[in-house]
């Protein structure tokens, strides 16, 4: 279901931010990365889609990967002028760091 509204409006963030927390959920992990991946390269202002790839990367395995994510997240939060956002973002960004 949630892949055919995705088909149907492959430009609209929300479904796809839908789709790709289902397949983390399902623990369907690299489907869940390639469509948070295609969701930041269609929607960069999607600020959620950030802390959200980069905590699915970080299960998967792929420390580099994340924090890529995570940084380009704070870009993009700064870029919004979300604070809230961003605050998240720089804290998922140091845990890993550590």
């Amino acid at each position: 279901m949630l892949r055919q509204f995705v088909a149907q409006k492959p430009g609209e963030a929300f479904p796809r931010y839908g789709l790709a927390m289902e397949l983390k959920r399902r623990g369907q992990l690299a489907e869940a990365i390639g469509e948070f991946r295609e969701l930041i390269a269609r929607s960069p202002e999607y600020v959620p889609a950030y802390l959200m790839a980069g905590n699915t990367l970080v299960e998967a395995g792929d420390r580099d990967g994340a924090l890529q994510v995570l940084h380009q997240g704070e870009q993009a939060a700064r870029a919004a002028g979300d604070a809230h956002a961003l605050g998240e973002l720089e804290s998922a960004r140091a845990a890993l760091e550590g």
